[in-house]
């Protein structure tokens, strides 16, 4: 697997631009990009205001409670599901997406991208996964939902609840840099890897959330189609830029 252009490009901007036969790689090639980008931007926006809006006037969604307590065998304050090791591996997997681990993930990855001179990519990536961390805590302060209190929390949480900070910013940076790094990888495999890899990922911290009881299904729902939908739209302004840098 090797980053398109670099075994060619003098100029490691241009090698962003291209692949190493100088063409435009496939991920890229099929405008508008940028109205893409916008549209995605809008109904992500949209999606949290109107959800939240929802929410803030007092709908309560039946299946909010119906899923929270399947988690705990149908009862309230009810054990679990699963052996004891099921709740060792939702904590650890919920780190994954937590306040700790994400901004190491996006320096380290910004890191790597600095030193192999890729400065597009590192720039679209800090832009969008910074941007949309701040977008999301602006919605949870708008909207201060309150944590469930129909099942126990397994974990220690103190924000508000809407929408789901796991799972929103987990899919801001895991999909922002994965769907940026699949514009410079060669190869329909290797692009697909990362892809469905990284959507895994996205949804079992998501999961992790419901499962410890500190989330209603509906924060966790509105935070990965959030933050799908802001990286669609960073992934379709760096395809953008490609192509402007390409001459295309």
């Amino acid at each position: 697997m090797t980053i398109a252009g670099e075994l060619i490009a003098e100029d490691p901007l241009h090698a962003e631009g291209a692949d190493a036969a100088g063409q435009i790689p496939e991920a890229i090639r099929h405008p508008p990009w940028l109205m893409i980008g916008a549209a995605a931007v809008a109904v992500g926006v949209l999606l949290l205001g109107l959800v939240g809006f929802i929410i803030d006037r007092g709908l309560q969604l039946g299946f909010d409670r119906s899923i929270l307590l399947a988690m705990r065998h149908g009862t309230m304050h009810g054990a679990a599901l699963g052996p004891p090791w099921v709740k060792v591996a939702m904590i650890d997997v919920t780190a994954i997406g937590g306040v700790t681990v994400l901004p190491i993930i996006v320096t380290v990855t910004a890191g790597f991208l600095a030193v192999r001179r890729l400065w597009l990519t590192m720039g679209l990536v800090l832009g969008g996964t910074i941007s949309g961390s701040i977008m999301v805590a602006i919605v949870k302060t708008l909207v201060a939902r309150a944590r469930p209190e129909l099942t126990d929390h397994l974990v220690q949480v103190s924000s508000a609840s809407f929408p789901s900070g796991h799972a929103a910013n987990s899919a801001i940076v895991y999909l922002t840099i994965a769907s940026l790094i699949v514009q410079i990888v060669e190869g329909r495999g290797a692009r697909a890897y990362i892809l469905v890899t990284t959507a895994l990922l996205v949804t079992i911290i998501g999961v992790s959330r419901i499962y410890l009881g500190v989330h209603w299904p509906s924060d966790v729902l509105a935070g990965w189609s959030f933050g799908t939908l802001w990286a669609l739209a960073w992934w379709s302004l760096g395809a953008w830029l490609r192509l402007r840098r390409a001459g295309r």
